[in-house]
């Protein structure tokens, strides 16, 4: 058995094609869509997708800029993105976690304005999910949800289960997962007997951040596994889920090419929405 590959690059650029035509309007009326992307000056994971946000953003009319953190100056970065992301010409704002470990992320998170917040990273923002009622979701997240809807996934009823419970991926896709009626079990480092309780699921999102900690033998077939880890490993880009799992899956997102650039897309339309809000023209 082979799984079948869920190459997002397809997905991507329908997406993408969407937040073109958005961003053309707003340009005809003035307005041009822009994000600014902070990131820490040690994180290559985090650079690698800041710089794909910006190479992507050319071609769908969104001006992307990319800030790095220093991480040795917490105080004078938390100053530089208050400041930065007050712009009235900034309309999305993606601070890149994880944040570097002298930074303090809810002080950080909080002076970014709710309504620049397109990757949730404000309690507020994140709360509104909670509650069912998201202004933005977690492009990551959102880019799980589009895949597996892309990839006709029913998940009314099914078992799923997030390996991973960060506030960027596993608690958003866990939310997410359950408002389409799955039953969702999100599992971390701390879950005893792991492998069995993942080898039960029908849907895996590998969020853990370890690269190929999903084995073959946590697999049931039939299962649909999306992975969502992003991991320099020798200088290339490897995931939480390892290939081998294909021989037992029925389908896997790949890394790259699988969920990465759905992310992407994602984010992209998410700043465009607030482009659209902030200036009046939703």
């Amino acid at each position: 058995m082979s799984a079948r590959m869920l190459d997002g690059r397809p997905l991507a650029a329908r997406i993408t094609e969407g937040v073109r035509g958005r961003s053309a309007a707003l340009r005809d009326r003035g307005v041009t869509p822009s994000a600014i992307v902070f990131v820490g000056r040690d994180d290559p994971a985090g650079a690698v997708y800041a710089h794909s946000i910006k190479r992507r953003g050319e071609p769908a009319g969104i001006d992307v800029e990319i800030v790095t953190l220093n991480p040795e100056d917490a105080a004078g970065s938390l100053d530089l993105v208050r400041a930065r992301t007050g712009s009235d010409t900034v309309h999305g704002v993606l601070l890149q976690r994880p944040l570097p470990s002298s930074f303090d992320l809810r002080a950080f998170a909080e002076v970014i304005p709710l309504e620049k917040d397109v990757d949730a990273a404000h309690p507020y923002t994140l709360g509104l999910l909670t509650a069912a009622r998201p202004r933005f979701v977690p492009a990551t997240a959102s880019a799980v949800l589009e895949m597996l809807a892309s990839a006709a996934v029913t998940l009314r009823g099914a078992r799923a289960v997030v390996i991973g419970r960060s506030l960027v991926v596993g608690k958003p896709v866990a939310l997410l997962l359950a408002a389409h009626d799955a039953t969702v079990t999100l599992c971390h480092s701390q879950t005893r007997d792991l492998k069995d309780v993942v080898r039960e699921a029908e849907v895996i999102v590998a969020a853990l951040g370890r690269p190929r900690f999903v084995t073959p033998d946590m697999v049931s077939p039939e299962t649909v596994v999306i992975d969502v880890g992003t991991n320099v490993s020798d200088s290339a880009i490897v995931g939480d889920v390892d290939p081998a799992v294909a021989d037992v899956a029925s389908a896997l997102s790949p890394v790259p090419g699988g969920i990465g650039p759905v992310t992407t897309a994602c984010f992209l339309r998410s700043v465009v929405s607030a482009a659209e809000m902030i200036s009046g023209f939703a």
